[in-house]
């Protein structure tokens, strides 16, 4: 009993660390969404060039997407002019971090892994990036050359993600949705996992008692790198995990491998990245993730074993962090919340209740179809998240003859699509392209 009491109150203490500045991470997220739309994005990241690669990288960094949610998001913006190099980039920086995680990050690790991870991923966007345009540009014209103009459909203007996925509600009300009903949805589950395995190894091992197996040095962020690229872990729910691991005695830059490798990369990502991008730009892709984690992870136990960063820089209030240079390290396990934290972390349980309630199925009661309009539904798998969603609708949108479509994670993955003059190959290609199956 005492042993559950204890896991208990180490989960519940890293829940309410976290709290106040996640709730604020989905409030910005939120608002991000309601002003950043794939439109907009798509028409800075259109063609190639050094320049494009940058400015991939840099939007990538504070948009909350995970692994999963990015792939349709990127292949859409090379079905739509973005060179391999650019679509590489936002792949590599996108999932690694966002507003939500870098405020959940500066909540658990500290100031300075808050500001590592962003930095990280930005660099490593631009490395991963620039490889793939230098080595694996070629036919790049071609590709964008070949890409068709959307058709006469919503998404053929600049107010498709207003009417496909905002409907009539308030600009400011649809940004509060999404950031505090739909995002949690996303990853609420990985989320409460993350938090539950932190507890769990705070409660289970003696802080710093796989030091001598999980501290610094190569082998252990081989390790982490191993774990976390296979690893289907959000930037956000990879965090508590990475705390817990520093609790047992990973190094803090080990850990970073970790925050680094499995939020960029998962074995269903790779696959579609391969389909989408092609061999040689997957293969880069998983070098960059390789070669990028390692070094930030060694320049941050470098920096720390040195001496050169103060200990408020690596300790927050809900944790205290021991660097290579051997600082004490250990989390408070059931430490005391501030009411502030309590009553923060009820708001996020409340939050996260919501967002994860079974809700009612839509009705599937549907309008007739008119003489010579077709009604196609597909049962598509491979979609996990909102952002999966809204990638397929907005595919499925721009085929000519297309004047509806609706998908739903519902069910197992269901796409409704109404018009006339559209094939089933096309709406299976649509749907392929993003890397999804329809069965």
């Amino acid at each position: 009993m005492e042993l559950i009491l204890t896991f208990v109150a180490a989960s519940w203490s890293v829940f309410g660390a976290m709290a106040p500045y996640l709730l604020l991470g989905f409030v910005v997220a939120g608002l991000l969404s309601a002003v950043i739309s794939p439109e907009w994005v798509e028409r800075h990241l259109g063609g190639s060039g050094p320049g494009q690669v940058v400015k991939a990288s840099l939007f990538g960094v504070p948009l909350p997407l995970c692994s999963c949610g990015v792939i349709p998001v990127a292949a859409s913006l090379h079905r739509h002019g973005a060179g391999k190099g650019a679509t590489t980039a936002f792949l590599l920086s996108t999932p690694q971090t966002g507003v939500d995680s870098i405020a959940v990050t500066y909540a658990l690790l500290g100031p300075f892994l808050a500001v590592v991870r962003p930095v990280a991923a930005f660099i490593t966007g631009i490395f991963g990036g620039s490889l793939v345009q230098a080595f694996d540009g070629d036919g790049e014209e071609v590709q964008e050359a070949e890409i068709e103009a959307p058709g006469d459909s919503c998404c053929a203007s600049d107010g498709c993600d207003d009417t496909n996925s905002r409907g009539d509600r308030p600009r400011l009300l649809e940004a509060l949705h999404y950031g505090l009903v739909t995002l949690p949805r996303d990853i609420g589950k990985a989320l409460i996992f993350g938090v539950v395995i932190s507890g769990l190894i705070a409660t289970v091992v003696a802080p710093q008692a796989l030091e001598s197996y999980l501290g610094g040095g190569v082998w252990p962020m081989i390790a982490a790198m191993a774990i976390g690229i296979p690893l289907y872990v959000c930037a956000t729910a990879s965090t508590p995990i990475a705390l817990g691991l520093i609790h047992a005695g990973l190094s803090p830059g080990a850990a970073l491998v970790f925050l680094i490798s499995g939020p960029a990369t998962n074995s269903a990502a790779l696959t579609t990245l391969w389909k989408v991008l092609g061999r040689r730009a997957a293969i880069l892709y998983l070098v960059t993730v390789a070669v990028a984690s390692l070094a930030t992870g060694f320049a941050v136990d470098g920096l720390i074993g040195a001496g050169w960063l103060p200990e408020s820089a690596l300790v927050p209030a809900a944790s205290a962090v021991q660097g290579a240079s051997g600082h004490a390290q250990h989390v408070e396990v059931g430490g005391g919340l501030s009411w502030f934290e309590t009553v923060s972390a009820v708001a996020l349980l409340l939050v996260l209740l919501n967002a994860l309630r079974p809700r009612r199925q839509p009705s599937e009661d549907q309008p007739a179809p008119a003489e010579g309009e077709r009604v196609v539904e597909m049962r598509v798998s491979g979609m996990k998240c909102n952002g999966c969603v809204q990638s397929l609708q907005r595919a499925l949108s721009e085929i000519s003859g297309v004047t509806e479509a609706e998908v739903r994670l519902e069910g197992g993955g269901l796409a409704r699509v109404r018009g006339r003059g559209f094939s089933d190959d096309e709406l299976a290609e649509a749907v392929t392209s993003l890397g999804y199956r329809v069965e």
